[in-house]
């Protein structure tokens, strides 16, 4: 199930792993995780690591703790100078991220690894997991020796060092190209807070998102005076603790730090958070995750009176129509709508969103300026009745 490379390195370590194993039976019983690294003797520089970031006490604690341990070859892969400077006391907090990302909770043997597609380490964030039937690697890395049996849980040896993301929520976003989101985050002041320890979760609009809003809107939202309506908005979009994606949609709804929940819910169509799509998911960050989404959320206290959207547009499209303007009546109703749709209204619905999206599609698929104002009329109608229903 697993690779085993020929060359002389490897027999080396195979060897050093088999008199640790030796050992192990001769004393009567398994070594801790810190014990059997060190009595291999590969894992020198992963030893010296685990002191300098006050690991090991951790490590020969009760556990269990499953340990993917880079070889000294590993270490010294990584570009030169790295390990020196990483082991420097200045450095100890990131050293303590790098190496708590190569351990996962509990004993998890190979067989239980190539089952799974990630898994969450004592970091916080998750490496993935790729079996192809030819190798397993985390993240990157290729596992060449697999469980490795110690009395608080299990290593296996992999060829290269394990990197977290190292960069915030802010450069993360920055980097993907949500120019316009992280333009709003330093306008609301955001920016340094969601830097901080966290862990946050972002379900971050794409500037396509932001683009759907109407006319002006961005604009107005990144004036000054416009600041707390934008902190309220931004915080929306913002979980406490790191979510992924499928614990999220386990939970079906999240309390936001503006304080109105969000709802979670997956359909044929995909995964949605109120009416807007997720369309990329688990994007990690070293404070936090984020969730890639096709619409701007709007907490309830900044959403629009949808009933009264409607009624307005019908007052003023009613007579535009009964004096023969169809066309002009139709431009109407649909600029509602479509405004409707693109904007986060007080206890909408994925129905109801559905709904608005299907008389859309119908309403271009006629053939008349006639016909179109009335299909989309009907539709509202039937909206403004699911609006009642709902309240």
């Amino acid at each position: 199930m697993w690779t085993y490379y020929p060359p002389v390195k490897l027999a080396i370590l195979a060897s050093a792993l088999l008199i640790v194993s030796v050992a192990q039976k001769a004393s009567g019983k398994d070594l801790d995780i810190v014990d059997t690294a060190v009595a291999a003797g590969q894992f020198k520089t992963l030893a010296a690591a685990l002191n300098a970031a006050d690991l090991v006490g951790a490590l020969k604690g009760e556990g269990p703790f499953t340990v993917f341990a880079p070889t000294d070859e590993a270490f010294a892969k990584l570009p030169a100078s790295t390990v020196e400077m990483l082991l420097k006391p200045e450095n100890k907090e990131t050293l303590a991220a790098i190496l708590t990302y190569h351990v996962v909770a509990g004993s998890v043997t190979s067989k239980q690894v190539v089952s799974l597609s990630n898994a969450k380490t004592l970091n916080g964030q998750r490496v993935d997991i790729n079996f192809d039937r030819l190798q397993v690697s985390i993240d990157k890395a290729i596992v060449v020796q697999a469980d490795i049996k110690c009395s608080n849980g299990i290593i296996h040896v992999i060829d290269s060092v394990l990197m977290p993301s190292t960069q915030t929520l802010p450069t993360v976003a920055a980097e993907t190209g949500f120019s316009t989101l992280v333009a709003a985050l330093k306008a609301a002041g955001l920016a340094e807070a969601l830097s901080g320890e966290g862990p946050f979760t972002v379900f971050a609009p794409t500037d396509e998102a932001f683009a759907k809003l109407p006319s002006g809107t961005v604009e107005s939202l990144l004036k000054p005076e416009n600041k707390s309506k934008l902190v309220a908005i931004l915080q929306y979009h913002v979980v406490p603790g790191r979510v992924y994606s499928e614990d999220a949609l386990a939970a079906k709804s999240a309390n936001t730090l503006e304080g109105s929940p969000i709802r979670i819910v997956s359909n044929k169509g995909g995964a949605m958070i109120n009416a807007s799509r997720l369309t990329e998911t688990d994007i990690d960050a070293s404070n936090g995750v984020i969730h890639v989404i096709d619409e701007v959320l709007m907490p309830p206290s900044n959403a629009v009176d949808a009933s009264k959207v409607l009624r307005d547009a019908i007052s003023q499209g009613a007579p535009l129509y009964n004096a023969g303007h169809h066309a002009a009546c139709a431009d109407i109703y649909q600029a509602t709508l479509q405004s409707l749709m693109s904007t986060e209204f007080a206890g909408s619905s994925s129905t109801l969103t559905h709904h608005m999206s299907n008389v859309l599609a119908n309403a271009e698929r006629t053939h008349s300026s006639t016909q179109r104002a009335w299909t989309l009329r009907r539709g509202m109608d039937q909206a403004y009745a699911l609006l009642q229903t709902r309240d």
